[in-house]
């Protein structure tokens, strides 16, 4: 397990800020469009699926205080890998949605002030788009995320989230 879990890893904390079949990307000086949080309360809920070669899980709160916090796990093999905790907010008549990463100890990836930021571009039907990273609301209890991921090569490719609600 050792294997899968340094490969996984590594993988996952190389987000790329490119383009994939299901993802858009935008450049620094972007400027998201106006959008607010009561957009997305359809993701309230706990959502359960088969990704990364284990069991991902993420439980987003209802929409309050112009934000929707959520949390993340993965767990492969009977053994957490890593924890994410996170927010989609307003922020100037748009939504951004940062995270930060923990190991299972929960250690910290990223250092104390920083966050993986992603800005958002669009809704489109039932896709939501921020910069590297898709919602798609298949319906009302199912939905697929789709995360823009640098290998080591430099090359991209997408990790895949196929939940349905609890």
């Amino acid at each position: 397990m050792k294997l899968i879990s340094t490969s996984l890893l590594c993988l996952i904390s190389l987000f790329a800020t490119a383009q994939t079949a299901n993802t858009l990307s935008v450049d620094d000086d972007h400027i998201s469009k106006e959008a607010g949080i009561e957009q997305l309360s359809w993701l309230e809920g706990y959502w359960q699926g088969n990704a990364l070669g284990g069991t991902a899980e993420e439980i987003w709160s209802a929409p309050a205080g112009r934000s929707m916090m959520f949390s993340f796990k993965l767990t492969v093999e009977g053994e957490v890998l890593f924890y994410e905790i996170g927010y989609i907010k307003e922020k100037n008549n748009s939504l951004i949605l940062q995270l930060k990463h923990f190991d299972k100890n929960l250690h910290g990836w990223e250092e104390k002030e920083e966050t993986i930021d992603f800005k958002f571009i669009a809704i489109k039907g039932h896709k939501v788009f921020f910069d590297g990273l898709t919602f798609e609301r298949l319906n009302d209890n199912q939905m697929t995320v789709y995360v823009a991921s640098k290998n080591k090569d430099g090359s991209l490719h997408e990790l895949v989230f196929n939940y349905k609600r609890r």
